[in-house]
């Protein structure tokens, strides 16, 4: 014998006479025990919220304090991982599309579905919302780098999962979300800049080279590279291009 599914149904309609109709619908649903809570008005939807939990919200695109597609997306911003259930007297495709683009579950015109529709679509609906949850669940932790990473001593290349070695960058941005931008930093500046391009940074941006005296300063206040050129020198350099402006 199945089990009877308990679903717990925030519904947010000023329509009395739309809400008892649901509330009917919903009562009678067979195979799932269904408990509905209204509220009239968005504000009040979000105290209720706030307090308790729901698998589903239900609700009417027009309401007191709140007008047309914003309605939702107020919901569906504050509340992402609640499906959300589009329902309006305006049969307007566009507009449901849009509200299905923007991350409702379902949109249905009021006085166009019946009972075996309404009750279909919140359960399709949670389970749809379930699934989204664990896909990006699991995107998120093949987007994490995890465990010991071989990498070359000289070149700074790494092995990837598949016994390729291949550029830092490429793995890094493979397998998380950063991407990476290119520049080049005051030590190797030192080492592939002329004597005359070196001398007219330092005299522009003397900020890019920092001095002996204010070594320990600047590095309790900043952190330092391996020559003793500040970080945060470094991170203003790289922003301006300097070098590749003087060269």
């Amino acid at each position: 014998m199945q089990k009877e599914q308990n679903i717990k149904v925030l519904l947010i309609e000023d329509n009395r006479d739309h809400a008892a109709l649901v509330r009917e619908i919903l009562v009678n649903a067979e195979d799932v025990h269904i408990k509905l809570q209204q509220a009239e008005r968005l504000s009040s939807a979000f105290d209720s919220l706030a307090e308790e939990s729901f698998d589903v919200i239900l609700s009417d695109l027009g309401l007191p304090d709140s007008q047309g597609i914003e309605t939702f997306m107020k919901i569906h911003n504050r509340y992402p991982d609640i499906p959300v259930i589009v329902q309006t007297a305006l049969n307007d495709k566009n507009l449901a599309l849009r509200a299905v683009q923007e991350g409702a579950q379902d949109y249905l015109v009021k006085g166009q579905f019946d009972d075996s529709l309404l009750v279909r679509s919140i359960r399709y609906s949670i389970e749809r919302q379930k699934l989204i949850i664990k896909l990006e669940k699991s995107l998120n932790e093949i987007k994490t780098l995890r465990g010991l990473l071989p990498m070359c001593a000289w070149c700074k290349n790494v092995r990837d999962d598949k016994g390729y070695w291949t550029r830092v960058e490429t793995y890094i941005q493979e397998h998380t979300q950063a991407t990476f931008t290119h520049g080049i930093c005051p030590n190797c500046l030192k080492k592939v800049a002329s004597p005359s391009i070196l001398k007219e940074i330092e005299k522009n941006h003397p900020e890019v080279f920092k001095g002996n005296d204010d070594e320990k300063k600047t590095e309790n206040n900043y952190g330092s590279t391996d020559d003793g050129i500040s970080s945060s020198a470094e991170a203003s350099f790289r922003s301006r291009n300097i070098c590749l402006q003087a060269m």
